[in-house]
């Protein structure tokens, strides 16, 4: 039953695991066997093992140099360096995937290492994010790279201000940030003295504690002697603890695969810009368990679908389509989680525009605060969404009041009913749709036609963005003008931080030169569409999908053995 899930790719992996598994099994019961310790290191080596391959020798490298014992736990492990090894091309088998690393040695030669994975250590660059998308916020070093360190002196009335400071070793951990007495510190890779390595990231914070605790060195001196009020103090924890602890208001269910989660959440709320995304994950610890196994979630990236600022509400629509997403149907009302954000960049909302929005099933919550405004930009928003069923429409009349001009379109089914006199529906996919209106067999002649549509922003499966690009050189051609096309690029997400992990790193090729360039989808995912590689986002959305298959079978066979309340 698991294998006919698999295609013939994933069958390949799925043995590999087991007959791993079961060397795992075998090793350890010969270890209880022989009373030691099991031997996985040589497991290891014999599947192929781990190979750091590095440009220069060992003895050149950073970890080598800064702390020699990871290099000797590390080789320990089983783990081989190949050093004056020059990475050049990764090979690819029949699927497509990593086969093998080939590299250029000391004299020019030519090797290849057998690779079923290959995992890129690109070096470290400090996170300015903030000061790209807020210019002038913080000063940056002499090369643009750092924050420039900063030192709080006491002057004579006893206040803190901020010195900048050149050079290593002064121990200097503030940005030039000041505001009433207030100041940003920084830490970490972030820091240009402490960069680089991990330990020495570890001792930032140990060097840094002891500047912030100055900053207070009065006011807790006074506080333990009894001369100073806490009311502050309590009241500002209080507000802190009320405003960063996020909690589930309601679940609701919109459509038999469909969830909505409305999170109580002030700043994750009050900073909501239409496009922009959150983290959501649940706590291991108010997670069900079932035969001893914890029911936790991945972090999920979710658009924010609409809030309610004065009620600190967030409401993000979840597509039940694996593990994670399903377990949000379990999420109980005052349930703690984890709603980290927003992030991503905000969509660019046209002014005095005609906008073509394009949603498949889950876009349409995405689209829906875009759609409001854009309208109150000025906007005229035409609105095409689609869904598999007429069973898997929600928000409705929602979507309705911030649309100038609905199309709804199911594949298969009865038609959508329409609520006002202007909407459309139609049986068909969402290009068939488009293609319909324009040519005018839905409505002649079109409300907006599409020679006067300025931009187009279209939201949902990879599939559907990539028919919806084709489609504006094919069959929509005749009927549009040149245009901005954007597309909400769905690429795989793990730390959501932007510009972290590199998890969500997307490929695009420009039009017209051809130039290969790669992008965070996690910074902007409001990418150029026709620049798009959709052949590299299918394949980073399936790299992980057989474990997806299996730990979605898991779950239905927890499931199976307890009775767990979902809405």
């Amino acid at each position: 039953a698991v294998f006919k899930l698999c295609n013939f790719e994933e069958q390949d992996v799925l043995r590999e695991y087991l007959s791993h598994g079961r060397a795992v099994r075998e090793e350890k019961q010969a270890a209880d066997r022989q009373k030691r310790i099991p031997d996985f290191a040589r497991l290891c080596r014999e599947w192929g093992g781990v190979t750091v391959a590095y440009r220069k020798r060992l003895q050149d490298s950073p970890a080598y140099r800064l702390n020699h014992e990871e290099v000797i736990k590390a080789m320990e492990e089983g783990v081989a360096f190949r050093g004056q090894a020059t990475p050049v091309e990764i090979e690819l088998d029949e699927f497509g995937s990593t086969k093998g690393l080939v590299c250029d040695g000391p004299n020019g030669e030519r090797f290849t290492l057998t690779a079923k994975s290959v995992s890129v250590a690109a070096g470290t660059s400090p996170n300015v994010i903030y000061e790209k998308e807020n210019p002038s916020t913080f000063e940056l070093d002499g090369r643009g790279r750092f924050f420039k360190k900063h030192q709080a002196v006491k002057d004579s009335a006893g206040t803190f201000k901020l010195e900048a400071v050149e050079g290593k070793g002064s121990r200097a951990f503030f940005t030039s940030f000041q505001h009433e007495g207030k100041f940003v510190s920084f830490y970490g890779d972030n820091h240009p003295d402490y960069a680089g390595n991990v330990v020495k990231a570890m001792a930032s914070a140990k060097d840094g504690a002891p500047k912030v605790f100055e900053l207070f060195a009065d006011g807790i001196a006074k506080a333990e002697k009894g001369g100073a009020p806490t009311d502050k103090w309590e009241r500002l924890v209080n507000e802190m603890q009320e405003a960063l602890t996020p909690k589930v208001a309601r679940v609701n269910r919109l459509a038999p695969n469909i969830v909505e989660v409305i999170v109580k959440s002030k700043y994750a709320t009050r900073k909501f810009k239409p496009g922009q995304f959150y983290r959501l994950q649940n706590f291991e610890t108010n997670s069900h368990s079932i035969d001893g196994n914890r029911l936790c979630m991945e972090g999920l990236a979710l658009t924010g679908a609409w809030t309610d600022p004065e009620k600190d509400l967030l409401s993000m629509v979840v597509l039940e389509m694996g593990t994670s997403s399903r377990l949000c149907a379990l999420l109980k009302p005052g349930e703690t989680v984890v709603t980290m954000g927003p992030t991503g960049a905000p969509s660019e909302i046209a002014s005095g525009e005609t906008v073509l929005l394009v949603g498949g099933g889950l876009g349409n919550a995405v689209l829906m605060s875009i759609a409001q405004a854009m309208r109150q930009a000025g906007s005229r928003v035409i609105y095409f969404a689609g869904y598999r069923r007429p069973e898997d429409l929600f928000f409705q009349s929602r979507i309705e009041q911030v649309t100038d001009q609905m199309i709804w379109s199911v594949d298969k089914g009865s038609p959508i009913a329409t609520h006002r006199p202007q909407d459309l529906s139609f049986v068909g996919n969402i290009v068939e749709s488009m293609h319909a209106y324009a040519s005018g067999q839905l409505q002649s002649p079109p409300m907006f036609p599409f020679q006067s549509v300025d931009r187009v922003l279209a939201i949902g499966s990879d599939r559907m963005m990539r028919a919806v690009k084709d489609a504006r050189f094919s069959v929509l051609a005749p009927s549009m003008k040149s245009h901005v096309a954007i597309g909400s690029i769905n690429s795989p997400m793990q730390c959501m931080m932007k510009e972290v992990c590199a998890q969500c790193l997307q490929r695009q090729v420009d039009p017209s030169t051809g130039r290969e360039t790669f992008v965070f989808s996690c910074f902007n995912q409001d990418q150029p569409l026709d620049s798009v590689d959709f052949d590299f986002l299918k394949d980073r959305l399936s790299m992980n999908s057989l474990l997806e298959k299996l730990s979605d079978k898991h779950l239905e066979l927890l499931l199976s053995r307890a009775k767990v309340d979902r809405i």
